[in-house]
C-alpha cells in the first residue's frame, strides 16, 4: 500500500504510481528515480559546472544490468559455453533492445528532456539510457537482490522472449564479413555522415561490396548503423541472387 507521507508532491506520487504499475513496487527514495528520468538536456548545473542528470546513474545501471543478465543466463543455460553466454547478453542489453524496451514500458511519457528534442526521431536513445539509469536508481534504492528480482520477473520474463532471441537474432555484420572472406569479396562499412545535434546524433553508414553501394542505414551509434546497413545489404543480395536464378 502506498505511504502517502513518503512523497511530498503530485509529481513524486505520480512517478511512484507509475513505477508500481509497471514494476510492482513503490520506491523508498523517490529522488533517485526522478534523477533517473532527467535527461542531461534539462539537467541542473552546479557552481562547479557539473550537470545533475541521469548520466551517472546510467553508468551504474549499465554495469548492474549487465551483471543481472549475465547471472540469469548463467543459471538458465548451465551447459552453454562462455561465447554463447556473452553473445546472448550482448543481444539483450544492446542499445537497440533497450530502446525498444523503454518504449514498451512507457518511458517516453516519463523522461524529462528539452523540448527542442524531437520526441519521435530522437527519443529512442534517451529511453534506453533512462532504462539503464532507472536500473542504477533501483540498485541504490533497494540493493542487488531486489533489483535482480525486478529485472528478471518484470522485464526478462514478461517483455523478452529469450528463446526467440537465441534463435533469430542474427549478427548480419559478422555474417556478411564471413561471406566476403569465404567468397573472396571486398566489403566496406563506410561512415558517410551524421544527422542531429550533440544529444541525439545519428550516424549514417553505407555498405559497399566490390565498389557497389548497397544498404545505407542510420542509428545512434556507428556499430548500430553498421548492423542495420549490413542487414539491408544481406537482404538486397538475397533478392539479387533470387532474381538471377529466375533469369
Amino acid at each position: 500500500m502506498l505511504n502517502l507521507f513518503r512523497y511530498h508532491n503530485k509529481a513524486e506520487k505520480d512517478l511512484a504510481h507509475y513505477i508500481n504499475n509497471v514494476f510492482g513496487f513503490y520506491p523508498h527514495n523517490i529522488t533517485l528515480y526522478q534523477l533517473a528520468f532527467t535527461h542531461k538536456s534539462v539537467g541542473t548545473k552546479k557552481l562547479n559546472g557539473i550537470t545533475i542528470s541521469n548520466e551517472r546513474l546510467e553508468y551504474l545501471g549499465d554495469a548492474v544490468l549487465s551483471s543481472i543478465v549475465a547471472e540469469y543466463l548463467f543459471k538458465k543455460y548451465p551447459t552453454k559455453q562462455e561465447g554463447f553466454l556473452t553473445e546472448m547478453r550482448s543481444r539483450i542489453v544492446s542499445r537497440a533492445s533497450l530502446n525498444k524496451l523503454s518504449m514498451k514500458l512507457g518511458f517516453d511519457n516519463m523522461v524529462m528532456y528539452a523540448k527542442s528534442h524531437d520526441k519521435h526521431s530522437g527519443f529512442r536513445s534517451i529511453g534506453g539510457n533512462a532504462f539503464e539509469a532507472f536500473t542504477g536508481a533501483l540498485f541504490l534504492d533497494r540493493g542487488y537482490n531486489f533489483t535482480y528480482k525486478i529485472i528478471v520477473d518484470h522485464i526478462i520474463l514478461i517483455h523478452l522472449d529469450i528463446e526467440d532471441i537465441e534463435k533469430n537474432d542474427i549478427n548480419y555484420k559478422s555474417k556478411l564479413l564471413e561471406w566476403s572472406q569465404k567468397e573472396k569479396h571486398n566489403v566496406e562499412f563506410k561512415h558517410v555522415g551524421t544527422q542531429g545535434d550533440k544529444f541525439e546524433k545519428l550516424y549514417i553508414v553505407q555498405v559497399i561490396v566490390d565498389d557497389k553501394e548497397y544498404g545505407k542505414a542510420s542509428d545512434f551509434s556507428i556499430k548500430g548503423a553498421e548492423q542495420l546497413a549490413a542487414e539491408k545489404t544481406w537482404h538486397q543480395m538475397e533478392e539479387e541472387a533470387q532474381n538471377t536464378e529466375k533469369q
